[in-house]
């Protein structure tokens, strides 16, 4: 049936695969992600080491058991998030389609589909392949399919088969007997691009994308369709937008690696100091002492000996590095991710839709975000256009005033009743009563407006329920303006080639379609040219008001100022707007222009030159009938969601595959650009000199040129490094924003160009990038990731935004009208953009804030725990003794100090939510790292080393040469160790009662409780009970009773306590004093404010006519060819089904 030329590639299976493991792989892949943890490495090799009785002073399975506890709970974790991937991708590949085999048609799974088959596919289904269309119920095989998962527009698209195929219409014989070759280019990515011949019946027929249905598409208003597989599974352009599934690593976790990297080496050092400390003693006093302490059969000398002593401490300080720290590090992610599924204030009730995090391995970097990404059709916009106001003949109709004139909010008034209309579309809303009294009263000006919005279009009209009616059009603006005329007694009702038809007020008007003057990016217009039933000649324009006032009769100067008036209030709302007019043609005029437009047409030199000539001949001297205001609705709260995150020093960028002057209609509209900004620079050059130029006179003007040649970046440029370096952060003299096309972005992403792309870019307040592919999505999040130091989040609803989230370190999903793809390929996923704020300035923060006082405190307990055993060795001959009993050593992470740790990384916040959310400053630190970094881990290891210093020597020097109230000594080593672990333990507790800033019922009992359970359990594993029967084992008989009742003991401890808390007290009150932070500064003015202030009232805000006309700028080329060709026309006859 089918051969294609590029013959060397494998095809595909159908089935899609979104998941990371399978049977087979899991258990390599796991254990190679999870040890490319140095840690869990580090413990592989320590638990080897175990193994060797001659150096090991613990046992084996101390070491080996939690290890295998942390690799087994995060395959765990793991497992169940892959397993999640796996059942939607079985849910799509099990999905059924009707496939021919041998004259019939059999019922098939998607994965079982293959290149060159002939599937059917029927309304309101998914396309299951990229197939090529062969023909469909349709006049002419054409067939609507929404491409929404696609590239995130909801308009219909028209796909048509080529002549020779539709003929085969549902013949299942013809479709059988089909016999072609098909040359086309291999899987690519390129959405709007396919090339390809077909070869049949000895001819050869060229393919396009108008041929082709790509998976991802549904079928719309067409009963059936035939195609011919030619990608399948990974090869559809589908999947080869959605990237590869990376693991994602946080930014703690990289530091993390260094800082066990820097652990061992000083646990190295250590051992090293502690082994030279051995060889000394045993070489001066221990090779005397044989008599006593012999030496094993294995040590010849003290050399040998200090060998071996080297390996016993690094086995026995291996706690300075507890395996429980990454349990401890996925409960808390965990719990943490919980919380975000939790979250009430983030469900979406009319979707029924929670939000969800498909990840829980990045809660933290949620907090130090700096660059957002973001789509805008479906992330930021609803991708609906509502007919908000208008101006007909200077009268602003859409505001509604109350009896006293003063102006009334839409949400206090009732909505027009339309029941009087039988064909209005219930969903249409409006508010202002005048405009309906003044259609019925028969203002001839506001009827010819409606008329000209009813006729001026290239909408495709289908009723297939009498009165119910269902436009097709290729702009979503388009829609929005047939509808309001339908709503207000001028109903498009149908059309052909020839005619429209039109129910004006309730009567049916015949319309005779002379022309059709489609609109171009050039022109910024459309028009239409009738006959009337009367017998006249109208020509109906609607377009971008800085074209049509040039176009204007002379007449119209004074209508002219009044409606230019309403078009600069209506731009400040942020709606979009076009001008309508008209004009009465000479029959004669017209029969003349006709004749030059037949011409121009049949033209095959310099033929869109001529229609342009020729359109500009009749589109002149134009009567102003008023203006229209469509609202590109914004998803709730948008606006203020990016107020709040500008706050937070948080950049938003917009890349989208939009028009430039859509894209930026909605920044300002979402206040990611306002009129208050110092200048917009826009990039729009056609080759590489052009561009480095405007980018270089960018920053010019930002940054002007250092006077010192010691200036960092400069620095940076001159040295030029091999390796890709940080760019610092700049600080311009202002705010500027920054507008580039993916034609420009295609050359400013090249190698010679990107840093100057940057460094413009990242000093600009926001950044919209237009036009662009979701290849070139990707590469700017790519770029970002490379030269900055910062953490990126993306944030999409579409196919063409997979590339994207999957590039950045933090991925965002909209659960919208788009599709599936990106929610299925995110980590974080939600139903409304305005839940970002939240997800990072309150989850986000929380989630960096409690992980930094989690890893502060856990290396700070074990340094104090592990570095007494240092200071016990110059007191045993540096034998590798321990200072604490086995079960103390053994309990000490997993079960004394485990549960506060958690309550305070699961519990604790330092201001509530809704302090987050109005003082977004403090989200700032994150982005900084000011919490946790190798400073700060510096100082909580030098303040554990000082705590060991003093829960050694203050027990030391209290029990020397003390006796009892009875005379005898207490100076004995297991005395010694119960004053010591029950000092470090009431110190570390103390200290983390210290950390806790948000007190809860919980963290009492998980902080108070666990001390408390520490003496039940030393009660217990000292009892006679237990000696007596496990002598070998529990070894500290009576030691409880008789030492803590040692008023000695209590001493000891509670001067431990005061020194080792005393710095952190002095620290924490004489910071704020003396080195006021950001946060420090922001809470000292929240304990002035007793309850949050209200928002912000936004102000009103004019923007310049120059962005006004979006609605003009942004439309698409219409069905203005195929309408005159008649090719949409629905054949009459019965359908063949």
């Amino acid at each position: 049936r089918i051969k294609e030329a590029t013959s060397s590639h494998f095809h595909s299976s159908n089935a899609i695969k979104t998941s990371k493991y399978n049977i087979f792989n899991f258990l390599p892949l796991n254990l190679f992600e999870q040890f490319q943890r140095l840690a869990n490495a580090y413990f592989l090799i320590l638990s080897i080491f175990q193994l060797i009785p001659q150096i090991s002073s613990l046992a084996w399975y101390t070491t080996v058991i939690p290890l295998m506890v942390v690799l087994s709970m995060t395959a765990v974790k793991d497992a169940i998030d892959d397993l999640k991937r796996h059942q939607n991708d079985n849910h799509v590949n099990n999905r059924s389609v009707l496939v021919l085999v041998n004259g019939r048609m059999e019922e098939k799974k998607w994965m079982n589909i293959q290149v060159g088959d002939i599937i059917k596919l029927e309304n309101n289904q998914p396309v299951t392949a990229d197939v090529l269309l062969l023909s469909s119920s349709e006049r002419h095989s054409l067939t609507y399919v929404e491409t929404a998962e696609l590239d995130g527009e909801t308009n219909l698209k028209v796909k048509q088969a080529i002549s020779v195929t539709s003929e085969m219409e549902n013949n299942l014989q013809l479709l059988s007997a089909f016999n072609g070759e098909m040359r086309y280019e291999s899987p690519n990515n390129k959405l709007d691009k396919f090339t390809g011949i077909l070869t049949y019946k000895g001819n050869s027929y060229f393919l396009d994308q108008d041929k082709l249905l790509l998976r991802g598409c549904v079928i719309r208003n067409t009963d059936w369709c035939y195609g011919l597989v030619i990608y399948t599974g990974p090869d559809t352009k589908l999947m080869q937008n959605t990237g590869k599934s990376s693991f994602k690593r946080t930014h703690m976790d990289h530091l993390m690696n260094v800082l066990v990297l820097w652990i061992f080496l000083f646990l190295g050092s250590i051992c090293f100091i502690l082994a030279i400390g051995h060889g000394i003693w045993e070489s001066r006093t221990g090779y005397y002492f044989q008599n006593f302490l012999p030496w094993k059969e294995y040590v010849s000398s003290s050399f040998v000996s200090a060998t071996f002593i080297f390996w016993s401490y690094f086995i026995i300080l291996n706690t300075m590095v507890p395996i429980s720290l990454y349990v401890s590090v996925e409960i808390i992610r965990l719990g943490n991710s919980c919380y975000i599924n939790w979250d009430r204030k983030m469900f979406y009730t009319p979707k029924n839709a929670p939000a969800q995090a498909r990840t829980t391995t990045l809660n933290e970097e949620l907090g130090q975000v700096k660059y957002v990404f973001s789509d805008k059709t479906g992330t930021l916009t609803q991708n609906i256009m509502i007919f908000n106001k208008c101006s007909i003949n200077g009268t602003l109709y859409g505001t509604v005033y109350d009896k006293n004139g003063k102006r009334v909010k839409v949400s206090e008034v009732k909505k027009v009743n339309f029941s009087y209309n039988k064909l209005a579309d219930p969903k249409f809303s409006f508010y202002d009563m005048t405009l309906v009294e003044a259609v019925k009263k028969g203002d001839r000006r506001v009827h010819l407006f409606f008329l000209s919005l009813s006729l001026c279009h290239t909408v495709m009209s289908e009723e297939k329920v009498k009165g119910e009616l269902v436009y097709q059009a290729q702009s979503p603006d388009e829609g929005a303006l047939v509808t309001a005329a339908r709503n207000f007694g001028f109903v498009f009702r149908s059309r052909t080639s020839e005619i429209i038809v039109v129910v004006e007020m309730g009567k049916t008007k015949v319309y005779q379609l002379l022309a059709i003057l489609d609109f171009s990016n050039v022109r910024k217009r459309m028009s239409v040219i009738v006959r009337t039933p009367e017998n006249r000649v109208m020509l109906f324009c609607k377009g971008a008001d800085t074209t049509l006032c040039q176009l204007l009769h002379p007449s119209c100067s004074a209508l002219r100022d009044v409606t230019m008036g309403h078009l600069d209030d209506f731009a400040s709302e942020g709606l979009r707007t076009l001008m309508v007019a008209y004009r009465e043609l000479d029959n004669s005029f017209f029969c003349a222009w006709s004749r030059k437009h037949s011409e121009a047409c049949l033209s095959l030199v310099n033929r869109e030159n001529k229609m342009l000539n020729v359109y500009e001949e009749i589109e002149k001297d134009l009567m102003l009938l008023g203006a229209t205001a469509i609202e590109d609705k914004l998803q709730d709260g948008v606006p203020e969601t990016i107020i709040t995150l500008n706050k937070a020093k948080i950049k938003m960028w917009v890349l989208t595959g939009d028009k430039q002057e859509t894209a930026v209609n909605i920044a300002y509209a979402c206040n990611i650009f306002d009129n208050g900004m110092d200048g917009m620079f826009c990039v729009d050059g056609s080759d590489a000199e052009t561009i480095r130029q405007e980018l270089s006179s960018a920053i010019d003007k930002m940054k002007p040129k250092p006077l010192l040649e010691s200036d960092p970046i400069n620095n940076c440029f001159t040295t030029k490094p091999k390796v890709p370096f940080r760019i610092p952060e700049e600080v311009p003299n202002g705010n500027y924003g920054l507008i580039i096309n993916g034609y420009s972005l295609a050359y400013a992403l090249e190698r010679n160009l990107e840093v100057e792309l940057l460094r413009t870019a990242c000093m600009c307040k926001g950044v919209i990038c237009c036009r662009m592919t979701p290849l070139q999505k990707a590469q700017v999040v790519e770029l970002v990731k490379r030269y900055k130091k910062a953490v990126t989040l993306a944030i999409g609803d579409g196919a063409n935004d997979v590339s994207m989230i999957k590039a950045a370190h933090i991925g965002v999903g909209i659960s919208s009208q788009e599709g599936t793809q990106a929610m299925l390929n995110s980590d974080f996923t939600f139903s409304q953009f305005q839940y970002l704020q939240r997800l990072l300035l309150v989850h986000g923060r929380w989630s960096y804030n409690r992980m930094c006082k989690f890893l502060s405190y856990f290396f700070y307990k074990n340094f104090a725990f592990t570095l007494v055993h240092f200071w016990y060795s110059f007191y045993n001959g540096f034998s590798a003794q321990t200072v604490y009993d086995a079960w103390f050593i053994t309990f000490y992470n997993l079960v004394y100090t485990s549960l506060p740790v958690l309550g305070l990384s699961l519990f604790d916040q330092d201001v509530n939510e809704t302090w987050s959310l109005h003082f977004p400053e403090l989200y700032e630190p994150g982005q900084h790292n000011l919490y946790f970094n190798k400073k700060e881990f510096v100082k909580c290891c030098l303040h554990g080393v000082y705590s060991s210093f003093v829960l050694f020597f203050v027990p030391m020097r209290t029990i020397c040469n003390s006796v009892r109230s009875d005379g005898k000594e207490i100076s004995d080593y297991q005395s010694f160790s119960l004053i010591v672990q029950t000092s470090l333990l009431w110190v570390v507790t103390m200290q983390i009662a210290l950390e806790t800033t948000y007190w809860t019922v919980i963290s009492h009992f998980v902080t108070w409780g666990s001390l408390g359970f520490y003496f039940c359990i030393l009660n217990f594993l000292y009892c006679d009970g237990l000696c007596s029967m496990f002598p070998n084992v529990f070894q500290f008989l009576g030691v409880t009773r008789n030492t803590l009742s040692l008023p000695l003991l209590w001493l000891s401890v509670a001067l431990s306590v005061v020194l080792c808390i005393l710095p952190a007290v002095g620290y924490q009150f004489l910071k704020p004093l003396f080195c006021p932070s950001t946060v420090n500064k922001v809470i000292d003015r929240m304990h002035r404010v007793k309850h949050p202030l209200p928002p912000p009232v936004q102000t009103k805000l004019k923007h310049s006519s120059s962005r006004r006309s979006a609605y003009a700028f942004s439309h698409k080329q219409g069905f203005g060819a195929l309408i005159t060709s008649g090719k949409f026309m629905r054949s009459m006859m019965p359908k063949k089904r």
